[in-house]
């Protein structure tokens, strides 16, 4: 199963106001179209206005955009005050915006690094704080999304890495202090989802071939239904934890074994990092480092052009 609490009663959300932020594409905008058919009022919030706009025709009568970065305070804040004043409150928060910057630390775009580690988790950071007071005040529920990349360190995802396993923990302290207020949280961990995301980092000339041989389930590309399934179920029964596919979640038992392992299998495998430690230098070489290691996909683009 892709998510824990399996004997929860559902929690209806007809009527509920759900916020998304993250919401033109992907996991955002699939998850708006499932609330929004089962009567939630959603508010879809990033920094393509136009593409949540086709999104929020999908959603119901009661949707409505928010264009904003989830890293500037202010346009948060101007976010959540028009939710507030178009639907009266919020009841459900999905802290959904990533991007992700493919490279090795000594070689990744500064700026590039360190937009990721700016929207994947002080996005979610900014999110929450800004929405909490309207979320406890309806005693509701908050579903961030971190990563497998929280569990398995990967070379090469330094940046995403980072900061996922940073909303993972910050999603592990904000439930604990918001449980007296009746207010819970999930944290979502989805391995590898055939998104725009994901997509785009196949695509890239170094990266994707690395990608490629990861062994096994490690390196499988999973359906976004499958990812929508446990995250709707896991807003429907405000689950803590939303593992997708369900072994993500065993690997929390064994975490401490990982880094080890992924450095032999590295070395195992004909020394593919060293490989393509080299390549990646080449590309920058060739491209630039903004180019080689810029975020991938229309998000990642929108995300750069709003720095």
């Amino acid at each position: 199963m892709g998510a824990t609490n399996l004997f929860a009663r559902e929690h209806g959300v007809d009527g509920k106001v759900v916020m998304i932020t993250g919401a033109a594409r992907g996991l955002g905008a699939g998850l708006a179209k499932r609330l929004g058919a089962r009567g939630a009022k959603i508010a879809l919030v990033g920094l393509e206005p136009d593409e949540m706009a086709k999104v929020a025709v999908e959603c119901g009568p009661d949707a409505a955009v928010f264009e904003a970065d989830v890293t500037d305070w202010a346009a948060m804040e101007s976010a959540v005050q028009g939710v507030v004043e178009r639907f009266g409150g919020i009841d459900i928060v999905v802290a959904n915006a990533g991007i992700s910057a493919a490279g090795f630390v000594r070689s990744v775009d500064p700026a590039a690094f360190e937009r990721t580690i700016e929207v994947d988790l002080l996005g979610v950071w900014r999110t929450v704080r800004v929405a909490l007071p309207h979320v406890i005040e309806r005693r509701g529920y908050i579903q961030i999304v971190s990563s497998l990349a929280a569990i398995t360190h990967a070379p090469a995802m330094a940046p995403y890495a980072a900061a996922k396993a940073g909303v993972e923990a910050f999603g592990n302290c904000l439930r604990a202090e918001v449980r007296h207020l009746g207010v819970a949280v999930g944290v979502a961990h989805p391995s590898w989802i055939a998104t725009d995301l994901v997509h785009g980092a196949d695509e890239h000339p170094v990266f994707g071939k690395l990608r490629a041989a990861m062994p096994g389930p490690m390196g499988k590309t999973h359906p976004v239904s499958v990812a929508l399934d446990a995250m709707e179920k896991g807003v429907l029964r405000r689950d803590r934890t939303i593992h997708v596919p369900g072994w993500v979640g065993a690997l929390k038992l064994i975490r401490a074994f990982l880094p080890p392992i992924i450095e032999i299998g590295g070395r195992l495998r004909g020394n593919m990092v060293a490989r393509a430690d080299k390549e990646a230098l080449a590309d920058v070489a060739a491209r630039g480092a903004a180019a080689s290691s810029r975020p991938v996909g229309p998000g990642g683009a929108a995300a750069m052009k709003g720095r």
